[in-house]
């Protein structure tokens, strides 16, 4: 199928690039942006017959006064010191006028001396809205809150902070577009660079920044479009996402085609020929790693939790148009422009006397059973970090550190118990709930990490009571979630009679359902996805033993990763903990992107083996030409996921310095030394039950030709 498709694109490639810039112009001018359809609340897109969301629900429906979006307005004094009388009354003033101040979606602000720290050095107001925090009218008025209370504030010695819900989401939003422009230009600035390096071209590094931006514009047209038709929502963080997927394995898949194309013109093919031979050899190694990219990612539909299966469809669409891209715009583009994409260097000409690989190549030959040894030992080190792991559930920390909602965050954990920051609500509907309300508030001041229990409210209608209930320890900490989950739902649960239901919501009890739902998604999508991957790689490989292999190798990579991710963000930065969506990310994307190069290295083995070498021979001769493009892919895609990093995002500094260390690992340890090894030691069991080693290839035979054929640089 590859020969024909590169034959096609090789003689008409004026008209493949036609039908792609058509593409473009029915799509893109007319479809909203993924910032319409985004959703930056985490807690939203938990199941509906979680206990949180429904306690959520008897909140909206019996406290609507209450149900709207809020904030947290902390005011302190900029010395440091308490504050005095004249300060109290100048806050009760100042919720006073935000209150009367007529900003829109504003239903009120109050303060008061229960609202004042226990150290008097803080004290809140807590700002109301109508809507949810990520209505529009909701994100404006919190500008126009910060903006009134600076007006009111200047001068006299009080600082404030707008933090809270409302707040948060403004930041949010704010973070997620600074990173995205940042991640763009830290992308496209590293493949300049090194894709013009590798090549010694201004074009070849020009060719993944064009084609690839005319992908990403149509990709993200095509799911903003689908979400805004079907209504599902996006993650905030999917564009950040989508710049480093799309550009970094598409940036994969134009080096496999040029480093072949490359070498196809060393072995003195003219241009065209050449890049039709290009996409019959690597066409069906780049759509089968796309396809396990895919298959990875439609894996997350299966997700409890909305935000990861949110992103399933926007990843899928967006890597199935970068195929189609491959095998198509770029042979085209490459097809017009011929050996010139190489311009202005003529080292594309001849190879390199004794390159890097040839070398490694030449060490797996004569010393498999060692470099084996020595690359799964590292691997094998490294993953038993992996046992230390613990997940942290406080996405507040996700934000950078000089967002004013961050800000606000910190005053008040320094200035308030901790539980008093989110309080666990607990709802008693049905039966004599109203009466029994004190007697529910006297049970839970019982259990054990409650610190505290508020007065009982009941709803205007009678028919539901409100415990706020304060923890003992920070909301998103372990032993708070232990306790709601425990303790707390038990005894609310039990007290509730005949007639009667009891319902634990709150931050707290939001971030136990979304641990289970991980917890859950861990032991369904895992094994789904490593499932649909082993079949796409038996296909390609025609074999039962090396997916298996293939796969084995790349979850120790995991492992490794998730363990040096351990040692660097709880050992040496000394944060509690990896947010606990990264270990699921970690291996979509380490297992998903990373079994790209397995997939390039495996199949140039297979080739190399089909062609008559012995199987030591076919390690090196696969290392030595596969070598140099799965390494140049690798730190590539390594460096564009490291681009997170800058945007000061907890998550994606998380997820982009962990995936990025996870591309290495798998693309240099594992893709260039461990399995090549491995292949040499096992021999034709590693292509079980498929063809066996080929007899010794005569003098002038064709796998004479492979070995004397230019190695790529």
């Amino acid at each position: 199928m590859f020969r024909r498709i590169g034959a096609i694109v090789a003689a008409h490639p004026w008209r493949v690039i036609a039908v792609w810039v058509l593409a473009f112009a029915l799509v893109v001018p007319f479809a909203p942006t993924l910032a319409d359809v985004s959703n930056s609340d985490q807690t939203s897109f938990l199941p509906a017959d979680r206990e949180s969301v429904q306690a959520q629900e008897v909140a909206d429906e019996h406290f609507p006064d209450a149900s709207g979006a809020t904030s947290v307005l902390v005011v302190d004094r900029a010395d440091g010191g308490p504050l005095t009388a004249a300060d109290r009354a100048r806050v009760g003033a100042l919720a006073e006028r935000l209150a009367g101040a007529g900003i829109p979606a504003v239903t009120g602000a109050v303060t008061g001396a229960e609202q004042v720290a226990p150290d008097g050095t803080v004290q809140l107001v807590h700002v109301a809205f109508d809507g949810l925090a990520t209505d529009d009218p909701v994100t404006e008025a919190v500008a126009e809150v910060r903006d009134e209370v600076a007006a009111a504030l200047s001068g006299g010695g009080l600082r404030s902070q707008l933090g809270g819900e409302a707040a948060t989401v403004v930041d949010t939003e704010e973070a997620f577009s600074s990173a995205e422009a940042i991640t763009g230009v830290a992308t496209v600035v590293l493949i300049l660079l090194l894709v013009g390096v590798i090549f010694r071209s201004p074009v070849a590094a020009l060719l993944p920044i064009v084609t690839i931006g005319l992908v990403f514009a149509l990709a993200t047209s095509l799911v903003a479009l689908l979400a805004d038709a079907t209504g599902f929502e996006v993650d905030a963080s999917l564009t950040s996402l989508l710049i480093v997927v799309l550009f970094g394995i598409g940036t994969d898949y134009i080096l496999f085609l040029l480093f072949r194309y490359r070498e196809r013109l060393r072995a003195g093919e003219e241009g065209r020929p050449a890049i039709a031979a290009a996409v019959h050899r690597v066409g069906e190694a780049i759509a089968s790693s796309a396809l396990v990219v895919i298959v990875a990612f439609l894996a997350l539909m299966l997700s409890d939790l909305g935000s990861f299966e949110s992103m399933a469809p926007g990843l899928a669409i967006s890597v199935t148009v970068m195929l189609l891209a491959s095998v198509t715009l770029i042979p085209a583009v490459v097809a017009l422009v011929g050996p010139r994409v190489f311009w202005p260097s003529k080292a594309w000409r001849t190879a390199p006397d004794g390159p890097f690989f040839r070398r490694v190549g030449g060490l797996i030959r004569r010393r498999p059973g060692r470099v084996a040894l020595a690359s799964g030992g590292v691997l094998v080190a490294l993953a038993a970090g992996s046992l230390l792991y613990t997940a942290d559930y406080d996405t507040s920390s996700s934000l950078p550190s000089d967002t004013e909602s961050s800000q606000a965050f910190a005053t008040l954990r320094g200035a308030f118990p901790a539980g008093a920051l989110n309080p666990t609500e607990v709802y008693l509907s049905g039966g004599r709930a109203a009466a029994r309300a004190g007697d529910l508030a006297a049970r839970l001041g019982r259990v054990p990490g409650v610190a505290d229990v508020n007065t009982p409210v009941v709803s205007a209608d009678g028919q539901v009571a409100r415990v706020s209930v304060l923890l003992a320890d920070p909301a998103a900490s372990d032993a708070a979630m232990d306790a709601v989950e425990g303790p707390v739902r038990a005894a609310a649960h039990d007290f509730a009679g005949p007639g009667e239901r009891a319902l634990v919501g709150g931050t707290t009890s939001a971030h136990v359902d979304v641990r289970e739902a991980v917890e859950r998604d861990m032991s369904v999508v895992f094994p789904v996805a490593a499932l649909l991957i082993a079949v796409i790689l038996g296909l390609l490989l025609r074999s039962l033993v090396a997916p298996l292999v293939l796969l084995g190798a790349v979850a120790l990579g995991f492992a490794a990763t998730l363990g040096a991710g351990v040692a660097i963000f709880q050992g040496a930065a000394g944060q509690p903990g990896l947010l606990f969506m990264l270990p699921i990310m970690l291996y979509l994307f380490v297992i998903a992107i990373g079994t790209d190069y397995n997939i390039l290295m495996t199949a140039r083995l297979r080739e190399e083996v089909t062609q008559g070498l012995d199987r030591r021979a076919a390690a090196d001769m696969a290392v030595e030409h596969a070598g140099p493009a799965v390494a140049s892919a690798g730190v590539i895609l390594a460096g564009t996921f490291a681009s997170l990093s800058l945007t000061g995002v907890g998550l994606l500094v998380q997820m982009g310095s962990a995936i990025a260390l996870g591309v290495m690992i798998v693309a240099l340890l594992m893709a260039c030394l461990l399995v090549p090894s491995i292949a040499a030691l096992a021999g034709h069991w590693f292509w079980w039950p498929g063809h066996r080693d080929a007899p010794a290839a005569e003098p002038g035979g064709p796998a004479a030709e492979a070995r004397l054929e230019p190695a790529a640089d």
